[in-house]
């Protein structure tokens, strides 16, 4: 890295052969070219700063600057963020990258943080659109999935989605899901096109539905009081830096998506793509169904109000 005056310190879950880590290294590399070197950025990989919840508080202390962190945790710092979480809300990752560059949709949402954990929301990277991939199948309708056992995240959305698509939710931890494919515990999982490659469940489990009922979202923190201590400027150019960033790696994340899916059909795995009118009013209605505060029905009338705006 070249020699800046402040070194940025990003936390990241990820492994440094995921697509983020190489993301972030361009991000820092764009915020030492924008400040003329009075900032730069240094990526931890691998949880190496602590597990997600612990990096969240270190960031509000300020101990870490930035960390990437998911969506389904940022909703144990404020359930505002539920909306941008549920079943159904985007339509795809590029639907998903125009709402989360809508200062009048996401601004004050993004901002809500700051004034009680000091935690300044930029945005954040997709993780593609999510699906169904089982031992057995084609899948093409819920009676498919019945008295299927389907690994989950342990999160409400997660747990009543799989339930109303017909499944067996079953909470697992992710490292955790390969074996429990090949010992028959799990039936199937679900997940995007890049981890199911990645992790090679493709030798366990080889239907793949493209069910697309959740595009996911990981959320860049930064230290609200980092950002306040910077020059207006520099403050500026650091989030422009990661607006180019965000969208770059939406171009990104599609071409290894392309790439996962040829290497899925090399390896025999049998995709199916079911009639969108037996899935998506279930995932639709499952997402509806978790809001019930009137603010965050309305945030995701706005979200969705984008899609239909621009023919997503």
């Amino acid at each position: 890295m070249t020699d800046v005056d402040r070194v940025l310190s990003i936390s990241l879950g990820q492994a440094e052969s995921h697509p983020s880590y190489g993301s972030l290294i361009s991000f820092g590399e764009r915020i030492a070219e924008a400040t003329d070197g009075r900032y730069g950025a240094r990526v931890y990989a691998n949880n190496s700063l602590g597990d997600q919840q612990e990096t969240v508080q270190l960031v509000s202390d300020g101990a870490i600057d930035m960390a990437v962190i998911s969506g389904t945790q940022i909703e144990n710092s404020s359930p505002r963020f539920l909306p941008m979480n549920v079943a159904g809300v985007f339509d795809d990752i590029d639907h998903q990258n125009r709402v989360m560059l809508d200062e009048s949709i996401v601004g004050e949402l993004f901002a809500s943080l700051e004034p009680q954990k000091r935690l300044s929301v930029l945005g954040g990277y997709t993780q593609g659109g999510r699906h169904l991939y089982t031992t057995k199948g084609p899948i093409e309708t819920p009676e498919d999935l019945a008295g299927m056992k389907i690994r989950v995240q342990e999160s409400e959305i997660f747990l009543r989605l799989i339930t109303n698509m017909g499944g067996v939710p079953t909470p697992m931890a992710y490292s955790e899901v390969y074996t429990g494919l090949q010992a028959g515990v799990l039936d199937g999982a679900e997940n995007n096109e890049i981890s199911y490659v990645t992790q090679r469940h493709y030798e366990v489990a080889k239907h793949f539905t493209m069910t697309n009922h959740l595009v996911g979202f990981d959320f860049m923190l930064a230290n609200t009081d980092l950002l306040e201590g910077m020059d207006e400027a520099d403050a500026d150019a650091l989030r422009e830096a990661w607006a180019v960033t965000q969208s770059e790696f939406v171009e990104i994340w599609k071409q290894q998506t392309a790439d996962a899916t040829q290497e899925m059909l090399d390896r025999g795995v049998v995709i199916t793509e079911p009639d969108p009118d037996v899935f998506l009013p279930i995932i639709e209605e499952t997402g509806l169904s978790i809001l019930e505060d009137p603010a965050d029905i309305a945030l995701y009338d706005a979200i969705r109000a984008v899609s239909e705006k621009e023919g997503a």
